[in-house]
């Protein structure tokens, strides 16, 4: 096999989930989801999760892990991640990985180091009374703590994550970073990048939030609330969910909840992409993600076979 996996990235709305169909397809492989709220249960329309159908068949892997309440970070994915891929090579196939979550990925090839045990129940009284406290409250707490410079504060997963072990082993998150031995062996995959044109990229994302919410994505989110999962809940900060909250509450129309949802999952593609031309490496192969999903899946199988067109 030409590499350990197969990738591929690319921002939201670029067609990820069916082009890794159809090279899986080909290949008669699993796809892993490389997508941080895809792993969340009752999250499927407004994480753009496929379907059975929309599956062809293929396995697939990293959806419907844990409940929304449940915080879920890059290195528990990668632990996940390493044994779908050994069961993977074990048949003799290459695995494909998909999505638009680069810290993932980032676990997999450069591995995140080994945490230590906590304490169990102290841990689950800072998750209470952490889920409490405004983001920006934790950011300045992980911060003071030794948090990485570049934690957003809308990132309430990693800001409690980094305050837990702080306070919990006397260690500050960057210092186990640097000191702790990695927590697995790295994997160098073939990575194929799914890239639009911005205006392209645009019109793709307004046209699926609204696809989104034809599918019944207030519902959803409502359906939710009714089981006790609100803002304070590690999945439902996502993009999508948070804007919807206040209006299954009455306080903001469907129309500016919409809005909403278009303009901040334009800002997150723009830092995927930031982020995909900033960390990939060199090698990486960009696509123009306007052709078919077919032939791009049939162009990333040759480039991965090591075939000429």
């Amino acid at each position: 096999m030409a590499s350990d996996a197969l990738v591929i990235v690319g921002p939201t709305a670029s067609g990820k989930t069916a082009v890794a169909v159809e090279v899986a397809r080909r290949l008669s492989t699993d796809v892993i989801s490389m997508d941080s709220r895809q792993v969340y249960r009752g999250m499927d329309i407004g994480t753009a999760k496929p379907m059975e159908h929309e599956r062809a068949g293929v396995p697939h892997h990293g959806f419907d892990l844990v409940d929304p309440s449940d915080r879920f970070n890059a290195g528990r994915f990668a632990a996940l991640a390493r044994t779908w891929i050994a069961d993977i090579r074990s048949r003799g196939r290459v695995p494909v990985l998909a999505g638009g979550t680069g810290f993932f990925l980032r676990a997999l090839t450069h591995p995140m180091f080994e945490e230590p045990e906590l304490d169990r129940v102290r841990k689950e009284a800072w998750k209470r009374y952490l889920a409490e406290l405004p983001g920006a409250d934790l950011e300045r707490w992980a911060r003071a703590l030794g948090a990485g410079a570049n934690v957003r504060s809308s990132d309430r997963q990693r800001l409690s994550r980094a305050i837990e072990i702080a306070t919990l082993t006397g260690r500050s998150l960057e210092w186990w970073q640097r000191a702790a031995p990695p927590e697995g062996p790295a994997i160098d995959p073939d990575v194929f990048v799914l890239d639009l044109p911005r205006d392209v990229l645009r019109r793709r994302i307004e046209e699926r939030v609204h696809a989104m919410i034809g599918a019944g994505l207030v519902g959803e989110v409502a359906r939710l609330m009714e089981c006790g999962f609100d803002e304070r809940a590690a999945g439902m900060n996502a993009t999508g969910y948070i804007e919807l909250i206040p209006h299954v509450r009455g306080e903001r129309s469907l129309d500016e909840a919409i809005a909403m949802i278009i303009s901040a999952t334009r800002q997150y593609a723009r830092r995927q992409l930031t982020w995909l031309r900033h960390q990939l490496p060199p090698a990486a192969t960009w696509l123009d993600a306007r052709a078919p999903a077919n032939e791009l899946a049939d162009a990333i199988v040759r480039q991965w076979s090591g075939e000429t067109a």
